[in-house]
């Protein structure tokens, strides 16, 4: 059974940090040009997203197995701040210009981690020791492949870097072996990610008030901002419903589903709060918008019942009737939206009506 363990003041400075480095990533979706976000700045939002997401995540694993509020283990997250300060400052669609503080940021990240993991074992014994050992020392391959990345130019450049980077989020998978005898306190790493995701929800608030601040305030716009408010506080529902009353908090597991799942869960709350933003102000394609506010609200929905399926005590897990009437919902309002055009808060007002809808029936 999981002991609780209390999240520190130092976590939820770290997490405050990454308030600024979450926000520029999710401001690269908003350069709309010619009626559309172009497939570049796409890909560079889930390239700057990732490293955020991977750095914020490998200090919240070790503060989740081994972490105490000690003199030694508060030095390491200090400097792990600085490096994350260097990081948030070179986030830009401009990866040549700032590559080597965005190298400098992240990469200090991720040796601080490993050195973590590599002082930690020698205290530790058994499968916790080996658990120690195997992360301090594999998350070194990942660690090193980035580095090469230096001795390169042009597109090379990222590919070695971000080869890097895939070795390094994929270790836990391969190494499970290990990770599974040494399970995480899921009590903590719910209440982690929960707080992350509470910056994410943060966004979207931002950007209904950008809706507010760049109209006037006339009422067509008082409208829109009210029903994304609406939206907001339906994901709030649903989200944090679930995670304080119908999860299995002594579960104990490898702790991958809240870990990878969330990735989904953060990639989509960013879309929807930027698709927040592109939808009121109208400068893309009607039908360009109209995808991704959808595809957005429904990478939510999937992350996110995978997630609470499989962490949710077994009465209270969703049956498929449920999933099918979700997904019906979301289904009739994009296939009457296709073939009719209508205005923007109609559509926000869709995306509402389908979160109240879903955290009402997921949290009963």
């Amino acid at each position: 059974m999981n002991i609780a363990k209390k999240v520190t003041w130092l976590e939820l400075f770290y997490d405050l940090l990454f308030v600024a480095a979450v926000s520029k990533a999710t401001h690269v979706l908003l350069h709309a040009d010619h009626g559309t976000v172009s497939l570049e700045y796409i890909i560079k939002f889930v390239l700057i997203f990732i490293p955020i997401w991977w750095a914020w995540v490998g200090q919240t694993l070790f503060n989740n197995r081994y972490g105490q509020d000690v003199f030694a283990h508060r030095i390491y997250m200090i400097l792990q701040l600085f490096f994350v300060l260097i990081m948030t400052f070179s986030l830009s669609p401009d990866f040549d210009r700032y590559y080597v503080p965005f190298f400098i940021g992240y990469i200090g990240s991720r040796v601080l981690t490993a050195l973590q993991y590599l002082a930690i074992h020698k205290k530790e014994e058994s499968h916790r020791a080996a658990t120690a050992r195997f992360l301090g020392t594999r998350f070194w391959i990942g660690i090193v492949i980035s580095s090469a990345s230096l001795f390169f130019d042009s597109w090379v450049r990222y590919l070695i870097l971000y080869a890097g980077i895939a070795i390094d989020v994929f270790l836990p998978v391969i190494g499970r072996r290990f990770l599974v005898h040494t399970p995480i306190n899921t009590h903590h790493l719910l209440e982690r990610f929960a707080l992350f995701t509470l910056i994410l929800l943060g966004e979207s608030v931002v950007s209904t008030l950008a809706v507010l601040q760049n109209s006037n305030g006339t009422w067509a716009s008082i409208l829109f901002a009210a029903l994304a408010f609406i939206l907001v506080i339906g994901i709030w529902w649903q989200y944090f419903e679930n995670i304080e009353r119908k999860v299995d908090k002594a579960l104990q597991t490898a702790g991958q589903t809240i870990i990878y799942g969330h990735l989904l869960v953060y990639l989509s709350l960013s879309t929807i709060a930027a698709s927040i933003q592109l939808l009121f102000m109208e400068q893309v394609d009607y039908h360009f918008i109209l995808v991704m506010v959808f595809l957005s609200v429904l990478l939510y929905f999937v992350s996110t019942t995978i997630i609470f399926h499989r962490y949710r005590h077994k009465h209270l897990q969703l049956r498929p009737i449920h999933l099918a009437l979700f997904l019906g919902i979301l289904g009739v309002f994009f296939v009457i939206d296709l073939f009719i055009v209508v205005p923007n808060y109609v559509i926000m007002a869709e995306m509402a009506l389908f979160f109240l809808v879903y955290a009402r029936l997921a949290t009963r």
